[in-house]
Parts: structure tokens; sequence; C-alpha cells
């Protein structure tokens, strides 16, 4: 098919349609079909964007029947139907029943957008200008988002110094008991050469990072050192909250409520841009205007955004979550981490990694993976961790069918490779 006008015109900044240079065009559930009508399985569910399929029923006809009455497209912040029907269904379906008290900032639709309101706060409301971040982490690609990432790349893009971000070892990496010691010290020694910081930043499971699960003992602890010390934590859950780890919360597991919490991606319900700051009610010190901008508070994405959270009232899709976290998890300890020797898996709910250790030998596989019909993306240090993410209420069927892709693939390449 021809790509030549998205390679003549769009900038070298693309990244996705390298990985997947076919022009698609349909999207169904878990499938995607390009035009010369080949079809994908998805295993990278638009980088955790799309928790409930592409194009699910229900919320299309949400979205439809809002359109066809002519209802309120683009309100800036102003009061209208759509968000109070998605606050106060936000409120009785999410906040109550975990028995959370937030109030809820709407901001630009974009993930990277909610954390820098959610930097801006924190500063603002301690009064100090650095930051604690952790080792592997990302958190989006704007200044003050990518001052608290920490891949090098993507930091030296950004062409100014990024600062007021301290880097603290993650748990992985010399164990949790280290990590939290070397918060501590890093807040109790005066000669620590570490100012204060505002805020904790982090992810409970780190996805671009390679699918580092935090235990709840880990978050439990960086939730102590933050109320002893009067520091508040932030938990972004762009890309593993709205259930993608089992629970509504990533954080839920570990019985901690968050100073603030940042969601974006899924809680869009259907693709569409939108991210919200949950924050503590005595944290709210804004004054008006203080983070605005123009497109804070899609209409449409807080229509979808309520369907998606009745799909999940009733319990059925953490569920089936559960059903299908079991069989990814054996299926990749079983018949994907025994073909290569140090192969490593990681994961919970449904955002899974097998980490080869060898950037080249994923990125062969995914590639192979694409070839046979099954889009699947990598992530974590020299993007060596192949990371599957399907939707959450893919058929399991499909689910068998793409796992059993990944195998072939993995195989094919690994014979030819030695």
């Amino acid at each position: 098919m021809d790509t030549t006008i998205f390679e003549r015109y769009e900038s070298e900044v693309r990244t996705y349609s390298r990985s997947f240079p076919v022009v698609f065009d349909y999207a169904k559930g878990s499938v995607l079909r390009s035009t010369d009508g080949r079809e994908y399985l998805d295993f990278f569910c638009g980088a955790g964007a799309l928790n409930y399929g592409h194009n699910n029923d229900f919320i299309k006809q949400r979205l439809i029947s809002y359109l066809t009455d002519d209802r309120i497209i683009h309100g800036l912040d102003m009061f209208t139907v759509a968000k109070e029907e998605f606050i106060s269904f936000f409120e009785k379906s999410v906040i109550e029943p975990r028995n959370l008290a937030y109030k809820v900032q709407f901001t630009g639709p974009t993930g990277t957008n909610a954390v820098e309101a959610g930097l801006k706060l924190a500063r603002k409301y301690t009064g100090r200008a650095n930051v604690f971040a952790l080792n592997g982490c990302f958190h989006g690609s704007t200044l003050g988002s990518l001052a608290l990432t920490s891949e090098r790349r993507k930091r030296a893009a950004a062409g100014v110094p990024l600062d007021n971000v301290t880097h603290c070892p993650a748990p992985y990496q010399f164990g949790e008991a280290h990590a939290l010691d070397f918060m501590e010290k890093a807040l109790t020694d005066d000669h620590a050469g570490i100012d204060k910081p505002a805020a904790i930043v982090l992810e409970t499971v780190q996805a671009e990072g390679g699918i580092n699960v935090f235990s709840a003992d880990f978050l439990r602890g960086v939730r102590e050192i933050c109320t002893r010390h009067e520091v508040l934590m932030m938990v972004d859950d762009i890309q593993v909250g709205c259930l993608r780890t089992g629970t509504f919360f990533s954080f839920e597991r570990a019985g901690i409520a968050p100073d603030i919490v940042i969601l974006s991606k899924s809680i869009g319900g259907f693709g569409l841009p939108f991210s919200m700051v949950l924050l503590k009610p005595d944290i709210d010190i804004w004054e008006p205007g203080e983070h605005d901008g123009t497109f804070r508070g899609n209409q449409l994405a807080m229509v979808a955004g309520k369907a998606a959270l009745e799909l999940v009232a009733d319990g059925h899709i953490a569920e089936g979550v559960r059903v299908r976290e079991a069989l990814v998890r054996d299926y990749l300890t079983e018949q994907l981490a025994v073909l290569h020797e140090g192969a490593e898996v990681r994961g919970i709910g449904l955002i899974w990694g097998l980490d080869l250790h060898d950037g080249a030998l994923a990125g062969s596989i995914t590639r192979e993976c694409f070839n046979r019909g099954l889009i699947i993306e990598r992530a974590g240090r020299e993007d060596s961790v192949v990371k599957v993410m399907p939707s959450l209420v893919i058929p399991i069927e499909q689910l068998q069918t793409g796992l059993d892709i990944l195998r072939d693939a993995a195989k094919a390449v690994l014979e030819t490779t030695g």
C-alpha cells in the first residue's frame, strides 16, 4: 500500500507508524484492518487508551445520541450536563465505594498536562521546588513531566536543563528496603545535599520502564514516608489505571490513598482525549485560572467516560481481567520464557512484559509478530521488553490466538538467530 504521502509530509518524529507500516482504516474490538484487507490482533491497545476495545458498541451509542441531539461539544470549564453526569457517576461508582475523598480538576486532554498540573499544585501547596521521582519512570514529554522522566534519550530532546527533580532508586534495582531507605535518608540527613521535595511522584507499575510492578509493601512504605515528612504522594495512573491492573486504581492493592492521582488515556472511555487530576480537598488552593486550557473538559470524552464507568460498575470486567491475567501469566511463563535463557516475565492484571535483556532480539520478535498479524510493542531499558497489553475485554479465543502468534514468532526468530 502507498505510504508516500506520510513519508513526504509527516514529521520524522513519528514512531508507531515505523513499527506498523501499513494504512489502517477499520477497528472493532481487538481487531484492526488495513486498507489492503489484512486483519491484525491488537496487543497494543492505543498505548493504554483503549481498555474497552475499539469502537465499543455501548459507548459508541452514547456518543452517537449525544452528537445527533446537538448537545454542547466545546465548553471550556463551564458547567454542562455532560460534566455533571460524569462527576456524579464517578463519585458514586468509583470514589464513594472506596471511601476516598478527592476533588476533581479537569485539565488539557493529555496525560502530561495533568502531570504538569499536579506538579504545579504540589509546589504551590508546599512552597518547595524539588520533587522525587524513580529511576525507570515515564511521566510525559512536556518539560515538567520530562524532568520527572528518567530515559536519557527522551530527556536529551528537551534542549534545556531539566531540574528540580531528584531521581531515587527504584525498588527492583537494589531492593525495596534500599529504595525506601534512600528516600528516608535524603529527607533526614542534613548532609544529603538534596532539597526536601514537594512530592514523591511514581507509577505503581512502571509501564514504559519495562513492566516493573511495585509491591504493596513498597507503596505503603512510600505513603508512610510522605505522611511522616509532610511530602505529597502523587500517583501517575495514566497507563495503568481504569482496571488495567485489575482494580480501578492501581494503588488499591496497597490500601493507600495518594494525595494526588493523575488519570488519562482510558478514562476517556473510547480513546477520546481526556485527563484529570484527583486531589485531596485541603490541597485545592488554586486561584481561578492558574492552570487552564482551551480543551480542558472534553465533553465527548465525558460522555464516553461515564459510559465506560457504567460498563465496569457491575464488576464483570474486573472479574474478566482476573481470568485473563492468569492465562497470560501462565502462558508467558510456560511457553515463552523457557525459549530464551534468562528471559523474565513481569506483570499484573492485563499489562505484562517478557524481558529478553536484548533490545535487538525483542525488536526482531515484535516485527515478526506484526508480519504474522499481531500488533505488539516494546518497553524498558534498550526496548528489551516485549509488552503484552490487550483490551480488558478481549475475547479469550483472540487472546489465546495472539499469545500463540507471539510464541511462534519468538520461536522463528530464535531459531534464525541461534
